[in-house]
């Protein structure tokens, strides 16, 4: 549909005004050639388009304004495709604009003579009025727009106040409710039809007065609220509230904190067999619900395993909350696990704070260096875990969660035991589904591929092209002991990147404990590595070669070992 034609009852109501008064047939036609409105003999070609060539198709085209008192006669008629059928005896035609645009064209129009005297005799102040009129015809039309354009954002206004997450509530300043959204009825269990007459009772009469006084970035039991005032001439008139569950509000921020790239399990680097064993578990694991205990060394990628775990899980979407119980004191553990719940104690927040198990409903709390949570915590944590509900502490009641938990632990849990430091039933309670992480000193074939990875990585966090190691730093990775594993590792590769100003990583670019001590005699290296250099080989011939007859010879000849050697090295390094 034509703009013009949106308001094409105003349209109408302008023209039967003037032909009233001046007595001469008017037609308005839109920039589609539709004549949309008219008097006199064109009312019966209203929605039909104008002729081509015509002075209104050409008034329409170029924006000028016509005179034309000898219609058939005059040159700008001598193309029009009606020009033999043309039934009118003057005409006054004028552009209507908006914003330089032309929109439609309105003209007088003289069917008989007595008209075209009419128009011929003030032809020029006819024009002048048609200006106006036309203005006129624009202004209505800007109006309607405008008014569409209103109407339509008050509708989505409307919806979005009524659909979004945050409930909402406008105030006067008694503390009567003027309006409130579908999200406040349902916060603060409000029935539709149910009248909201003042929602703070619910909340308490001191949070009425804090919202009338524009205390903003209050917190009640369970709930958080924010006002803003609506002033008119300087003088508040209501008040606009936003209140939200407080745990909402966490499960959001929680989101936000981990906005990162999901963790698959073929991102985990390693293609030993103890860590492709430990792969395959954790998969099969990431199906179920069932609590897991990762046992390993610092450092060994303990917490990359349980992300993964929740990542391939039905769980991905929801909340994923790591806690290190060795790293909190050993006075707040209690309350970062469990929350407490208002006046608990002294300092305690006004409304309470959940704790990590209730931030960690629908999803995954990871409970890293399990082995270190005091044992007099553990029994409420077996409780969390066989009745699957929180209790904050000084609270009166339980909150049910639905929680997967990942315990994590450097320790040797059976031995924390058997001194009385940990409690076995909580240790069965966590062991249903046992991952142990093999330390890198224990898997030679992953450190090349990590180191690499390493590499890649830091070469492109530093903005630095470094192609590789050289052959004494190979060496010295696979004779290093790694006490902290892949943490270590990668904490010296990006301080060896730092250092390196060349296109090769070398033994001096390490840091100067390894470099200047010259820990690791390259001869050493060399012997000791021999059977690990030797497997590595073997490997590659399986990965390049298949197993059968063909492939085989090809093995052997690319190794320059016997057959019974081949077979015999691959059962030696069950490959």
């Amino acid at each position: 549909m034509s703009e013009m034609k949106s308001i094409k009852q105003t349209i109408e109501d302008v023209i039967n005004a003037i032909h009233s008064v001046i007595q001469v047939d008017i037609t308005v036609i839109d920039k589609e050639y539709n004549r949309i409105a008219a008097t006199g003999l064109y009312v019966d070609q209203i929605g039909q388009k104008v002729a081509k060539n015509s002075v209104f198709y050409k008034a329409l085209n170029t924006g000028f304004e016509y005179i034309v008192e000898s219609p058939r006669e005059e040159e700008v008629c001598q193309d029009c495709e009606r020009k033999n059928i043309c039934e009118e005896y003057a005409e006054v035609c004028c552009p209507i604009f908006i914003d330089e645009e032309v929109i439609g064209i309105i003209g007088l129009v003289a069917f008989d003579e007595f008209q075209r005297d009419e128009i011929i005799s003030n032809k020029l102040n006819l024009l002048n009025f048609l200006k106006q009129m036309a203005h006129l015809i624009s202004t209505k039309l800007i109006e309607h727009q405008q008014k569409e354009v209103l109407l339509t954002q008050s509708k989505q206004i409307e919806v979005l106040f009524n659909y979004i997450d945050t409930a909402v509530i406008a105030v006067d300043t008694t503390g009567q409710v003027i309006r409130s959204n579908c999200t406040a009825k349902k916060v603060l269990n409000i029935k539709e039809n149910e009248p909201f007459i003042v929602p703070f009772d619910v909340l308490s009469k001191d949070s009425v007065n804090d919202v009338l006084e524009l205390k903003s970035n209050n917190q009640i039991d369970r709930f958080i609220y924010q006002t803003r005032p609506i002033i008119v001439d300087g003088k508040v008139e209501q008040t606009v509230v936003t209140l939200s569950k407080e745990l909402d509000l966490i499960h959001v921020m929680n989101d936000m904190v981990n906005m990162r790239h999901s963790i698959t399990f073929n991102q985990i680097i390693g293609s030993s067999n103890s860590i492709q064993r430990v792969i395959q578990s954790a998969k099969k694991s990431s199906k179920s619900n069932s609590t897991v205990l990762i046992q390993g060394e610092s450092g060994t990628g303990k917490e990359l395993f349980a992300r993964a775990i929740h990542d391939e899980s039905s769980r991905k979407h929801m909340p994923f909350v790591a806690i290190n119980c060795a790293a909190i004191p050993e006075s707040l553990i209690e309350s970062e696990l469990f929350g407490y719940s208002d006046g608990a104690f002294t300092g305690a927040l006004k409304g309470g704070k959940p704790g990590k198990f209730e931030i960690a409903d629908g999803g995954t709390i990871f409970l890293d260096e399990i082995g270190d949570m005091p044992i007099h915590l553990q029994s409420k944590l077996l409780r969390v875990l066989q009745e699957r509900e929180v209790e904050r502490i000084g609270a009166k009641y339980s909150t049910p969660i639905d929680v997967r938990v990942i315990a994590a632990t450097h320790q040797d849990l059976e031995k924390r035991i058997e001194v009385k430091m940990f409690r076995a039933d909580l240790f069965y309670r966590l062991n249903v589904i046992p991952l142990m992480l093999a330390p890198l000193r224990d898997r030679k074939d992953d450190i090349m591929p990590l180191s690499e990875f390493f590499l890649k990585r830091y070469n492109q966090k530093l903005e630095k092209i470094i192609k590789g190691f050289s052959k004494q730093v190979h060496d010295f990775f696979f004779a290093y002991d790694w006490k902290g594993n892949i943490r270590e590792m990668e904490n010296m590769i990006e301080y060896a990147v730092n250092m390196c100003d060349t296109d090769e990583i070398d033994i001096s670019h390490l840091p100067e404990k390894f470099s200047q001590n010259n820990v690791v005699d390259p001869l050493d290296i060399r012997i000791s590595n021999l059977e690990s250099l030797e497997k590595n080989e073997i490997e590659k011939a399986l990965r390049q070669y298949s197993r059968n007859k063909e492939g085989v010879e090809k093995m052997i000849k690319a190794l320059g070992i016997s057959r019974a050697t081949l077979y015999r090295k691959i059962k030696y390094y069950d490959l």
